[in-house]
């Protein structure tokens, strides 16, 4: 990794800040001052120290967002506001990515990382992650529309989604459930209730795999993982 770069990962500002650091000799490797920015370091290896200040490297970040209403789940976008418009300066420099998506108009818990090997377990459809909702429908949800639901159901394009375990919480004109799902077909949970001639009015993600949203982060809200947090989401680290 670029010396450079390394630094701007590790908050010593920009990459033309970080250079004007460098190259007044205020940066040393192994010991020994180092002048050029593009200069080679090994982080896992290599001490570095800025002003005397060791440069702990973090290679990846893990946040837990409250997504909320109104902001889309991309990285940049020329409209709307972005989830990741929502993270600070020292959390964009990481240059996180949204672990899949949310509609714009749902809220609930959104991983949000630039560890591409984590994202592509928690998305593969091979590892059959599981993801809850918590919806309001306009319209009475029966038992028949829980038993098609473990059943998997059939979407307007023909695609036959995996079963879902449908929880009724409120049966009524407008109805509350909790929806388990493995998959993240598009508009997936609105369709999937389309397919039982029902209409989602409200929808937030309480949890993926083993993360639950922190009830306690306020819509639009976010904070890193915890350790345990992550070691319990990472199929990775299961045994």
């Amino acid at each position: 990794m670029r010396l450079d770069k390394l630094l701007g990962n590790n908050g010593f500002g920009t990459r033309k800040d970080v250079k004007q650091l460098v190259r007044k000799g205020t940066v040393r490797v192994n010991g020994v001052t180092e002048k050029d920015p593009g200069a080679h370091v090994n982080p896992e290896k290599d001490s570095v120290d800025v002003l005397g200040e060791p440069v702990i490297h973090q290679e990846f970040i893990y946040i837990m967002m409250n997504k909320p209403p109104g902001v889309i789940s991309a990285t940049e976008d020329k409209w709307d506001q972005t989830v990741i418009d929502l993270l600070s300066e020292n959390e964009q420099r990481f240059e996180p990515f949204p672990v899949g998506r949310l509609d714009k108009d749902t809220e609930g818990l959104l991983l949000i990382t630039n560890d591409g090997k984590l994202t592509h377990e928690l998305l593969s459809p091979k590892k059959d992650i599981p993801k809850t909702y918590f919806a309001k429908i306009d319209g009475v949800v029966t038992e028949e529309d829980t038993i098609a639901f473990s059943n998997g159901v059939t979407l307007e394009d023909g695609f036959h989604t995996k079963p879902g375990i449908l929880n009724i919480l409120v049966s009524g004109p407008i109805s509350e459930i909790e929806l388990t799902i493995t998959e993240g077909k598009f508009h997936q949970v609105k369709r999937m209730f389309e397919a039982v001639d029902k209409q989602v009015v409200y929808l937030k993600r309480l949890s993926m795999g083993n993360l639950s949203l922190d009830e306690s982060l306020p819509l639009g809200h976010y904070r890193e993982l915890t350790e345990q947090e992550l070691n319990d989401l990472d199929p990775r680290k299961k045994g």
